[in-house]
């Protein structure tokens, strides 16, 4: 795993980086901590810098969450509604779920995109809420942003250090790599396995 995705940001370059980050952030196959911490180690080796490493992955960072921002603030509560009923195991959220979030989002919203920028599970996802309570773009592109910049330089640093520091630092990354994909699909099967609809669990089933 870890030699495929050198290979490809190698061959990539830059581009790479952004290409991998941008899919990462719509659908999460590769945790962005393992993408860039192969660009840090890239770094380390001196085959990458740092400062193009950190504005393209920060522009593939935007990129992806934008799509997610846009589907919310382009198809809307209605239009969404019908996709979330009928989905909502699958996705492991119900229509309540969403109404609560985006109401928080009205009142907290760009902070609450800035912060969860630092949260594996949930980066991804808060995208949706702010399209949906319809948040200023730029505000949303600003924060989202300066939160995707400061946790890629944190992954950059950390595993160009790491690098100098731990022999076989590829193998290390490798296991790390199916260690976070393993955790994610479990969390996940998990979720729809004991999923229930919100009326459902308030009924006391």
């Amino acid at each position: 795993m870890t030699d495929w995705i050198i290979t490809m940001i190698e061959k990539g370059g830059y581009f790479g980086i952004a290409l991998l980050m941008a899919i990462e952030n719509i659908f999460p196959p590769i945790p962005s901590e393992v993408i860039m911490g192969v660009g840090g180690l890239l770094v380390a080796r001196g085959t990458m810098s740092f400062l193009p490493l950190l504005i393209w992955g920060t522009v593939g960072s935007l990129a992806g969450n934008y799509v997610w921002y846009w589907i919310g603030y382009k198809y809307g509560y209605r239009r969404l509604e019908p996709f979330i009923e009928r989905h909502g195991r699958w996705l492991t959220l119900d229509w309540q779920h969403v109404e609560e979030t985006s109401r928080f989002f009205r009142k907290h919203g760009q902070w609450v995109v800035f912060f969860l920028r630092f949260s594996p599970l949930m980066r991804t996802i808060v995208s949706l809420p702010a399209g949906l309570a319809h948040m200023s773009v730029w505000r949303f592109l600003i924060f989202t942003a300066a939160g995707a910049a400061i946790w890629n330089t944190l992954l950059i640093v950390g595993a160009s250090m790491l690098a100098g520091f731990v022999t076989d630092f590829e193998h290390w990354v490798g296991i790390g790599t199916w260690v976070l994909i393993g955790l994610m699909l479990v969390g996940y099967v998990y979720r729809v396995v004991t999923w229930k609809p919100r009326e459902r669990v308030q009924d006391g089933e």
